[in-house]
């Protein structure tokens, strides 16, 4: 079985592309959030192996859902992906509780790595 992955972002573009990737690599996605308080609905309810979280998102940014998320599960695995690549602000998601960190626009591999490192692949 699959480990279940939840996916964050406000674009639905940027979703359905993850998604897409994630597929072709024989990952899929349990559940899609568009927004902040959505990811944190989204997240107890499936419980997910994985999220990946961007950023920049409506009533409440990425990093206060890490934050958020990991109050309610301290083990919670979560991946950033956001165009925001700033050093402070990278920081400052691992320092919330992400594992890793991807600057979008990435390549495909990139984010196959990230995923497969989190789930211990």
């Amino acid at each position: 079985m699959n480990p279940s992955i939840l996916i964050v972002d406000d674009a639905t573009f940027m979703r359905t592309m993850i998604k897409a990737i994630l597929s072709r690599h024989g990952y899929d996605s349990t559940a899609e959030a568009d927004s902040g308080v959505a990811a944190v609905e989204k997240y107890i309810h499936h419980r997910p192996a994985l999220t990946l979280m961007d950023i920049t998102m409506p009533d409440m940014d990425g990093i206060s859902v890490v934050k958020v998320i990991r109050k309610i599960d301290p083990n919670a695995n979560i991946v950033m992906c956001s165009a925001i690549s700033q050093e402070d602000m990278v920081i400052e998601a691992i320092e919330s509780g992400a594992r890793d960190f991807i600057v979008k626009p990435f390549p495909p591999e990139r984010l196959v790595e990230a995923v497969s490192q989190a789930l211990g692949r």
